[in-house]
């Protein structure tokens, strides 16, 4: 298996930095490495605290987690924080991923709003979704703060790299599933210890390329896996990514030829998600009684039809008012009209090759006729 240790990617992600954005980031680099070291050494003394007095951490168990699983892009934040929001379990919000220790959390929480002013997700485009401390975030999103690894890392740094590094994050060249699977059931049972609810709801891009795995690890886990037009998803995608790269580096004043590599390696990086899903799912690797497939369309056009398959397959009976909100959040689904519109060309696309390259998930997952067997 490929290896590659912390201290190589803190080097090659300084490296890349400075050669794509210039010199003038250094400072910058100093300061956000400063603050990782300062961060781990607290996670690393929370999680001690955490083990020593808080027993449910220690010895506990995830049991029935909802898993939102999915492309940038497709849905997969509204589905989440609704799920959240109608209290089928607890979410993880941005600050518990950087400050994961439950201890800690107690003394952090009430000056968190203070905190919004340095927060990195005020690159973040609220055109995508509103996103703060406070919000329901995607987990993946602490590989970063954790271990300084995963998706987001290579989606944001390494794919700027003069060689490309995407076989860092690949779980068929360097698996690093034992090792992020331990530690997400670490976070959630933080989560749950400091909320009122006993199970929890995430959301897990990076586990399309490696369900199987993650099945095996958490059998009696449930799962939403997103659906959307890659002719949505993808360019959409890649402007949330770009978006929050402009904000805070300037990506669109970059020479077109560095533009243009990263584009392309970031555009591979979302289709083979979406492939290594389908591969998984069409060679019978995956559990599919544990899976719901879950279409952007249906959630715009009968989120009633569409909430009625994830109720039955978590095993909730809903009550009165569960119903009453599911109906209303349905008629604002279907009179809900996008603002956004993404530039093809923009990007170096083109719809004929977006087309070829998705061809099998608009055969497998996009037909009128598709079933989730």
């Amino acid at each position: 298996m490929l290896k590659v240790n912390l201290f190589k990617r803190i080097y090659y992600a300084i490296k890349t930095i400075v050669l794509t954005f210039g010199i003038w980031t250094i400072p910058f680099l100093l300061g956000v490495f400063i603050y990782l070291f300062f961060l781990r050494v607290l996670i690393y003394i929370g999680s001690i605290c955490d083990w020593l007095f808080i027993k449910d951490i220690r010895s506990g168990q995830i049991k029935d987690t909802i898993v939102i699983v999915g492309n940038p892009r497709s849905g997969t934040t509204f589905l989440h924080r609704y799920l959240v929001k109608l209290r089928l379990g607890t979410g993880t919000e941005l600050w518990q991923m950087i400050f994961p220790s439950a201890i800690i959390q107690n003394f952090l929480k009430p000056i968190i709003p203070y905190l919004e002013s340095v927060s990195p997700t005020r690159f973040h485009s609220s055109d995508a979704h509103k996103t703060s401390l406070k919000s329901i975030e995607t987990d993946d999103a602490s590989m970063l703060f954790r271990f300084f690894d995963g998706f987001f890392i290579y989606g944001f740094i390494f794919a700027w790299a003069i060689e490309d590094l995407f076989d860092w994050v690949d779980p068929k060249k360097r698996d690093m599933s034992e090792r992020d699977y331990n530690w997400f059931e670490s976070l959630w049972l933080r989560v749950i210890y400091n909320s009122t609810q006993d199970r929890n709801v995430a959301k897990l891009f990076s586990i399309s390329a490696n369900l199987p795995k993650f099945q095996k690890r958490f059998p009696e886990a449930k799962i939403l896996y997103m659906v959307r037009d890659p002719l949505s998803v993808i360019p959409s995608g890649l402007s949330l990514v770009t978006g929050v790269l402009d904000k805070s580096l300037g990506f669109w004043s970059l020479p077109k030829e560095k533009r243009t590599i990263y584009i392309d390696r970031l555009y591979k990086a979302l289709v083979n998600l979406l492939l290594r899903f389908h591969d998984d799912w069409v060679n019978g690797k995956v559990d599919k009684s544990k899976v719901e497939i879950v279409r952007f369309d249906k959630m715009m056009n009968d989120f009633e039809g569409l909430m009625q398959g994830v109720l039955k397959l978590i095993e909730y009976t809903p009550d009165q008012e569960m119903l009453d909100n599911i109906k209303i959040t349905a008629e604002e689904q279907r009179n809900y009209s996008s603002k956004h519109s993404y530039d093809l060309d923009k990007f170096g696309l083109t719809e004929d090759q977006i087309k070829k390259d998705c061809k099998v998930i608009y055969e497998t997952f996009l037909g009128e006729n598709n079933k989730n067997d």
